[in-house]
């Protein structure tokens, strides 16, 4: 979009390191004519290993479902395995270029007992988000995801940012453009609002008993 416009104003939500990847000149003083919402820091890939120990006591191997040449993925996934230690937790990436290669993945993952799932959010996990959760179920493995949706369609657990809320906030950002304010003086927010959600159903099915101090903390508790 930059390449075809340096005139027309771009508002952008949910991009990975906005500054990094040379979208926006700084977060404060984004400048040209492109702003927008960013997705969460890299420190929130911590916190799914920190949650699938939580809801799977038991976990000592986390597969992490990433794509090598998205500089997210490589990011988040660095992130988790510089952690996995701190967690008695070992790391293990599986690639996701497609649905062969995320089923052959999980399968051989699955073959060693005291295992979990992270799932980054990828467009290739997404496509396949299906597959990821019959597969997840079929080896009885707990995973984590970063968005409602996948709890809604099976999953078990997920924590993330209230995508919602981010494209509402994107839509606020676009009517003051439209009144005459600049995206170059607009700042690049993070998101400010999260949420947990438990699929009740698929921890029974998986045999896990979730902690009622986990409960409690949950936005949403699907049954």
């Amino acid at each position: 979009m930059q390449q075809a416009t340096r005139t027309v104003p771009i508002v952008f939500v949910l991009v990975p390191d906005a500054v990094g990847t040379g979208i926006v000149a700084s977060l404060s003083r984004p400048g040209g004519n492109t702003t927008g919402f960013t997705s969460p820091e890299l420190g929130m890939s911590v916190k799914w290993l920190e949650l699938l120990k939580e809801i799977a006591p038991k976990a000592m191997r986390a597969a992490v479902l990433r794509d090598p040449a998205n500089p997210a993925g490589i990011g988040q996934f660095g992130a988790i395995q510089g952690a996995g230690s701190s967690f008695g937790v070992e790391i293990n990436p599986i690639g996701v270029g497609n649905a062969e290669e995320i089923e052959r993945g999980i399968t051989a993952f699955a073959r060693e007992p005291n295992g979990g799932l992270i799932v980054l959010a990828l467009p290739t996990t997404v496509i396949n988000r299906n597959l990821i959760i019959r597969l997840a179920a079929q080896h009885r493995l707990p995973a984590v995801y970063n968005s409602r949706y996948w709890i809604a369609e099976g999953g078990l657990v997920s924590y993330g940012p209230d995508v919602l809320d981010q494209y509402r906030r994107t839509a606020g950002y676009v009517d003051r453009i439209l009144k005459g304010e600049k995206p170059a003086d607009l700042p690049v927010q993070a998101p400010t609002k999260f949420e947990l959600v438990i699929n009740l159903k698929t921890a029974r099915s998986l045999g896990l008993d979730i902690p009622s101090t986990l409960l409690a903390r949950a936005d949403e508790v699907i049954e």
